[in-house]
Formats: structure tokens, sequence, C-alpha cells
């Protein structure tokens, strides 16, 4: 049984490799025409090699992740701030609750016909739609992560003499931290996703905007090379914040 502990770990690893190779399999089957609709693992990794060589995914990539980091950036720091001013202070989360429990029902998407008219077909674009489907998840997980702070903790600063503004700083936002952190990682996903749409309609460069000029081209095996770097950026970004959160909040965990 000892042998078979210390292949656990590798199960994960063992489902890709049989995914991977049943696609190949697959593939050479020759199921599809030409196997135009259907390219086999070993022509996506090639087509994967030949992009990043010749530098047109390295370009295409680039200007994604600038968007991304701009607009995700933005939105989460306005979604802290906005956050902690309604979780902390119980007048503004009655002033401000309403406009934003209307606005957050609508689909980040939902602006982007709007947005085409105000903002242009332009890199503000892009940005802007990351910033709204950034702001509303660390919004509300800020707020949550604040309201759900034991009052014993608060009461207890204040009876040592600490001030507001010390207790929100060193009680209130260590403790609503893992909350915070919830919420930048649910941007990782989203902020990719609504780019992608927004560079497929609007915007000539980005993976979003590589992926349709292979469509239109036919060529399955960039697509999926798209995909395949949208997959692992989003990994990367969802491992960047849980590395983060653990390093944030160890001293208080």
């Amino acid at each position: 049984m000892r042998w078979f502990k210390r292949l656990r770990p590798g199960w994960g690893l063992l489902s890709i490799v049989v995914f991977l190779a049943l696609w190949e399999l697959l593939a050479r089957l020759n199921l599809t025409p030409g196997q135009i609709l259907f390219p086999s693992f070993s022509e996506v990794v090639e087509e994967l090699y030949t992009l990043a060589a010749n530098g047109v995914l390295g370009e295409h990539f680039w200007a994604s992740l600038v968007r991304v980091m701009a607009g995700l950036t933005a939105g989460s720091l306005a979604g802290i701030m906005v956050g902690v001013m309604m979780g902390w202070r119980d007048t503004m989360d009655k002033a401000l609750n309403p406009i934003i429990s209307m606005l957050y029902p609508i689909p980040p998407l939902g602006w982007l016909p709007l947005l085409m008219l105000w903002v242009g077909f332009n890199e503000a674009l892009p940005i802007t739609i990351i910033f709204i489907a950034s702001f509303f998840p660390v919004l509300y997980n800020t707020i949550t992560g604040i309201k759900g702070v034991d009052k014993d903790y608060i009461r207890v600063a204040r009876t040592l003499g600490a001030s507001d503004i010390k207790i929100l700083a060193t009680v209130v936002m260590p403790l609503a931290l893992p909350n915070i952190f919830t919420g930048l990682r649910l941007n990782a996903g989203m902020a990719w996703r609504v780019l992608i749409a927004a560079e497929m309609i609007a915007i000539p460069t980005g993976i979003g905007a590589l992926m349709m000029q292979s469509m239109s081209l036919i060529r399955i095996d960039i697509i999926i090379v798209c995909l395949i770097v949208l997959a692992v950026a989003t990994f990367s970004f969802d491992r960047f914040f849980g590395f983060l959160e653990r390093r944030v909040t160890a001293r208080w965990r």
C-alpha cells in the first residue's frame, strides 16, 4: 500500500496524460475530413511553438495581459475601497446598497454595446469591461469580510483606547483579508472571460482577436492554442492570488 500512497499525488497528472493521449488517438483516426476541424495534440503543440517562435503569440498575449492587469487592478482597488466604506459604516451601506444591488445583476458584457458608444473602439473599452467585472466580486466579498468580523474584537479594541481608524487597519482589515482574496481569485477568471469577448468584437489585437482571425481562416489549431494560453493564464492568476493570500494572512491565521 505504500507504493499506492506515493502514486496518489500524481493522479491529477495521470488524468491529463490520459486525456491528451485520447485526444491524439481520436484525431489520428481521421473521424473528421482532413483533420481540419479536429487537429491532433501534436499538431497543436507544433503550432504553439511556431506562434511563440515568430512572436505572434507573445505580441497578442502581451496586449491582453496589459489590459487584464490594468482593469483588474483598478476594479479591485475600487471594490476594496467602496467595500470598506459600506462594510464599516452603516450609513454608507444604506446609501449605496440600493444602486449597487440594482447594477450588480447586469452581466459585465451587457455593458459592451453602451460602452462602444461611450468609450469607442480603443484600449479603454476592454479595460472598462474588466473594471466592471472586477469591481463587484471584490466589493461584495470585502463587505462580507468586514461585517463578518466578531464584534467582540472591536469592542475590546475600543476598550483599550484604539481609534476607529486603528481598529479598521489593525483588527478589521486583517480578519477580512481571506474574504477579500476570495473576491480577487474570482476576478482572475472573470477578467479573462470578459476580455476575450471584448477583443473578439471590438479590438484588433489580443488573444480574443487572434481567435477571431483564426476562425475566419478555419485554423482550429490556433484557436486551441489560444484556449490553452487562456487556461494557463487563468490558472496562473488563481495560483498567484492563492499564494499571495497565504503569505499575507499567515501571521493572522
